[in-house]
């Protein structure tokens, strides 16, 4: 454990489970920049987020459900598939709405959002039975214990509540800065130093 992630006490942790992060100007890792990252869970074990505003260049979920052979695919409109982050790339999650539970495995975030990674969703989503709002990630971010927190005190992520109207909006090149606007923060006057009040 780094010397960073010493300092955090227990009063320094707070849940975070169901918020946004959004990526401060001047994100050391490029992967992250410009971010929005769901938070599926936060506790002193570490943190779990999926990133909801870069898909992928090439990939669109009706090609996954070709490639997997699934019955249906008729009802998904063309949408894209996203980098969740960068642990297990190969794996998918989907965040949707809490209107679908698996019959495998959902974790419920909250009243509004859940989180399933068994190829029941998807295959919900192909016939149209699945949840009314819906996006896939392949990978996803994580944290170690009080690695988020260290990161966050360090001025790396702002946070801020989440909006199904935001996380599931098409517009995924400007998720970031309203994410921002949820704030009253204005992009073009946000300093990568800010300090903590």
């Amino acid at each position: 454990m780094s010397e960073d992630t010493d300092a955090v006490t227990e009063t320094d942790r707070i849940d975070l489970t169901g918020k946004l992060l959004i990526a401060m100007p001047g994100m050391s890792d490029e992967r992250f920049e410009h971010s929005v990252v769901y938070l599926c869970a936060h506790s002193p074990e570490g943190a779990m987020g999926l990133i909801v505003n870069k898909p992928t260049e090439d990939l669109r979920l009706r090609d996954l459900v070709d490639q997997l052979d699934l019955a249906g695919g008729i009802c998904l409109r063309d949408r894209g598939v996203y980098f969740g982050g960068p642990v297990e790339p190969g794996r998918g999650f989907v965040l949707h709405s809490a209107d679908y539970k698996s019959e495998i495995s959902s974790l419920q975030v909250d009243d509004r959002f859940s989180m399933t990674a068994t190829l029941d969703v998807l295959e919900a989503l192909a016939t149209g039975a699945g949840p009314h709002q819906a996006l896939l990630a392949l990978g996803y971010a994580g944290w170690g214990p009080g690695q988020l927190e260290s990161e966050i005190m360090a001025n790396g992520w702002l946070t801020c509540d989440a909006s199904e109207a935001l996380v599931f909006a098409d517009d995924d090149v400007g998720k970031w800065e309203a994410a921002l606007k949820t704030l009253g923060v204005d992009a073009l006057t946000l300093s990568a130093s800010a300090g903590h009040a």
